[in-house]
């Protein structure tokens, strides 16, 4: 994206160096690095990540609105509450695609956003290493809003932990050891200092939660939770069976509450109107099917990884949903083959993080994570056997 830079990037790459940088980053937790991690950052110019941050905060100007729960009441599944809902988010992810508009200039597309926690703490680690092998341009930073590493973990860390001991607050998941994205739970526990804990390994006693520290029985007094209930819902009888005490009246609490994955998502998309956000209806609301369905892509609202989408709609592919209500039917962008590689162009988004702490009024953005792909959708499953595609991250140019 910016020329200069990728060009003397990609002029200095060597097959060596990006294989001591991998070796170094799998070193901290060895065998845990589960995904491919692409050869390059991407290089933003401040024009791209101003209009980023832009449409981020018209979003969260609807999200922090005091109506923003009304609107979306229906947003999550009767057989999903979960009591102990809290005022807001912890955390925001909103995925912008690097596209091409009419006039053939950048610009950012949203494609996805979630109420939700995403790999806030390898984001760390894969800068600290990139950092070691590779040049970092003057003035530019993966940290947003003038946060540093330092200040960035330090709000991580209050927003986790709270005002608890660390030992009181877990990082919750499904067999967490088992995840794709387990690299997180790792440097989460290097550098927040809370445990992982399966939903499984979860003691229930009264209202009270509990689970074996060592050889010490510790309450859990806060979630950090990695639960995404969709995949709950797909374990065996056992682990649903187990799941259910989630349902229950607990006395702990949430960071993020499960019902911000299902308010702040797919299901927002209708609710907003702004350049850089496609247009997006609820499939049950449109009236007349557009005349050009093959500009359009078809959503479920409950889904995650990307299952379910229809990429090249037809009326055939509309008329199969039986509950409309459940799906939504949003603008195709352009996706801009932007990033320049050995072979082919990459296509990229970036995924930009918010971090909504108790009693701020708003949340903040306070860092990134990128995927490349030269796929027909962004993701490792789409990407076989390519290079220069996978996960990474951005180097921000600063702003002032």
């Amino acid at each position: 994206m910016i020329p200069a830079i990728r060009q003397a990037y990609n002029a200095a790459f060597t097959h060596e160096k990006y294989q001591a940088f991998l070796k170094e980053l799998q070193e901290a937790h060895p065998g845990q690095l589960d995904f491919r991690v692409a050869e390059t950052p991407v290089f933003v110019p401040k024009d791209f990540t101003k209009k980023m941050l832009d449409a981020c905060e018209s979003i969260v100007d609807i999200i922090a609105d005091p109506k923003f729960k009304e609107l979306t009441k229906n947003a999550i599944p009767k057989n999903l509450y979960v009591p102990g809902e809290n005022d807001h988010s912890h955390f925001i992810a909103f995925d912008f695609g690097i596209c091409v508009n009419e006039k053939g200039e950048y610009e950012p597309q949203l494609i996805e956003m979630q109420g939700f926690p995403t790999l806030f703490a390898y984001e760390i680690l894969l800068d600290d290493v990139f950092r070691h092998h590779y040049p970092v341009p003057p003035d530019f930073n993966c940290y947003l809003n003038g946060y540093t590493r330092a200040s960035y973990l330090q709000l991580l860390k209050e927003i986790i932990i709270g005002r608890h001991a660390p030992e009181n607050v877990i990082l919750l998941e499904i067999f967490p050891r088992k995840q794709k994205t387990r690299i997180d739970f790792y440097c989460t526990e290097d550098y927040v200092g809370i445990k992982m804990v399966c939903l499984t390994e979860l003691i229930k006693e009264g209202r009270n939660l509990y689970y074996m520290n060592g050889n010490r029985k510790t309450r859990v007094e806060r979630i950090y939770n990695r639960i995404i209930f969709d995949d709950l819902q797909q374990q065996s009888l056992e682990v649903q069976e187990k799941g259910k005490l989630l349902f229950e009246d607990l006395a702990v609490e949430w960071a993020p509450h499960p019902h911000w994955f299902y308010r702040i998502s797919k299901y927002t998309l209708p609710l907003i109107r702004h350049p850089y956000v496609p247009p997006t209806f609820y499939l049950n609301e449109v009236k007349q099917m557009p005349a050009d369905l093959e500009n359009y892509v078809l959503k479920p609202l409950f889904s995650f990884a990307g299952q379910g989408v229809v990429i090249d709609v037809t009326q055939a592919d509309i008329d199969k949903v039986k509950d409309p209500g459940n799906w939504i039917i949003q603008r195709k962008v352009k996706y801009a083959d932007a990033i320049q590689t050995p072979d082919v162009p990459a296509k990229a988004e970036i995924r930009v993080f918010y971090f909504w702490k108790d009693g701020a009024a708003r949340p903040v953005g306070v860092n990134n994570l990128c995927r490349l792909s030269k796929g027909k959708m962004i993701g490792v499953r789409y990407n076989k056997d390519k290079e220069w595609v996978g996960g990474n991250f951005c180097y921000f140019e600063k702003l002032s």
